[in-house]
């Protein structure tokens, strides 16, 4: 079993394009610090966020918090980054999912593998769950930030070819 940990933004965004069910099929269980938890629990999350972690599904751990790590390279990060990385450390994670970029970067130095919410649904879409055209287009509708020309090339990788 791949021990993997959640940042908020993918949760968010998969629960947001209704896609959150692809993480079981992927991965047995995803550990969810509980700052994380508390985020998506927070008055400005999306409703439907709100309510998917309110009662988290049998394959979510939500994990107590930790010690709290004052190590310099992780002070910069927000407080759902942080506690998914320390998380991570903690329970020997294999994967982190994280969206921003400073954690992506931290949780690299730490020498985790980490993909984001369009790491999910290229992972997806290749093992034929998800139409991928679908999914990002419902992203698109979000406020999911990312250059579009990765959204298109995600989007060529994934299109059926053409025969010459």
């Amino acid at each position: 079993m791949r021990l993997v940990v959640a940042d908020t933004s993918p949760l968010n965004y998969l629960v947001l394009i209704e896609q959150v069910e692809i993480l079981p099929a992927l991965f047995e269980k995803v550990f969810v610090p509980q700052i994380v938890r508390d985020e998506l629990q927070h008055s400005e999350a999306p409703e439907s966020v709100r309510r998917w972690i309110a009662e988290p599904p049998s394959w979510v751990e939500i994990a107590p918090a930790g010690r709290d790590s004052d190590e310099p390279t992780l002070l910069h990060l927000d407080d759902g980054e942080r506690a998914a990385i320390q998380l991570a450390i903690r329970i020997g994670a294999e994967l982190l999912l994280i969206d921003d970029r400073d954690g992506v970067n931290a949780a690299r130095r730490k020498g985790f593998a980490v993909t984001g919410t369009l790491g999910i649904l290229d992972l997806a879409a290749s093992r034929g769950l998800i139409r991928l055209d679908d999914a990002v287009e419902r992203l698109r509708n979000t406020s999911f930030r990312c250059r579009p020309d990765v959204l298109d090339a995600l989007l060529a990788r994934h299109s059926p070819k053409e025969e010459l």
